[in-house]
C-alpha cells in the first residue's frame, strides 16, 4: 500500500506595511537611485559593505497593498550612492582559480581536461575512463607532451 505524501506549508506571518523594517516598493514605482543586486552587477559594483535599504515586492504581492511582502520572489534594494567599484582579482587570485577549476575538470587517469566539472567524487574520473562511453572532442583539450610521454 502506497503512503500518500502530505505537503507542509510554509506559515507566511502577515506583517503590515506600515510596520515593516524596510521600505517597500513596488515593480515599476522603484526611484532611480535603487538597483538589486542583478542591476549592480551589470553595472560593475558592488554594496561596499552596506546592506538593502529597501525591498521590491514581488509580483504577487500587488493585490495586497496593506501587508509587507515575504515572499522568494522579492528583491533588495540598494543605494547606488553608496556602492563601490568591484575589486580586480590579482594575477595571484586568477592562478589559484584556474588551478582550482583545473583540478575539478582534469581526468587523473588520461590527464585530460574538459570544458566542464567531472564526478570525481563518484566515479573519479571522466567517463570514457570510467565506463567507455566516447567522449566529444570539442569537449576537452589535449593532453599535453609531457603528460603523454610519462603514461
Amino acid at each position: 500500500m502506497a503512503r500518500t505524501r502530505t505537503r507542509v506549508r510554509r506559515a507566511i506571518q502577515r506583517v503590515p506595511r506600515s510596520s515593516a523594517a524596510l521600505e517597500e516598493f513596488d515593480r515599476g514605482a522603484c526611484p532611480g537611485h535603487l538597483a538589486t543586486r542583478r542591476q549592480l552587477r551589470a553595472r560593475e559594483v558592488s554594496p561596499g559593505g552596506h546592506g538593502p535599504v529597501a525591498v521590491l515586492r514581488c509580483a504577487r504581492c500587488r493585490y495586497t497593498p496593506q501587508w509587507s511582502c515575504s515572499h522568494p520572489g522579492r528583491a533588495w534594494l540598494y543605494d547606488l550612492r553608496l556602492t563601490r567599484p568591484k575589486r580586480i582579482p590579482t594575477l595571484a587570485q586568477e592562478w589559484a582559480l584556474d588551478r582550482a577549476m583545473a583540478a575539478r575538470s582534469t581526468c587523473p587517469r588520461c590527464k585530460r581536461r574538459y570544458v566542464y566539472c567531472l564526478p570525481l567524487r563518484t566515479l573519479g574520473s571522466c567517463l570514457e575512463c570510467h565506463d567507455g562511453t566516447p567522449a566529444d572532442p570539442t569537449s576537452y583539450t589535449a593532453v599535453p607532451a609531457a603528460h603523454s610521454l610519462a603514461a
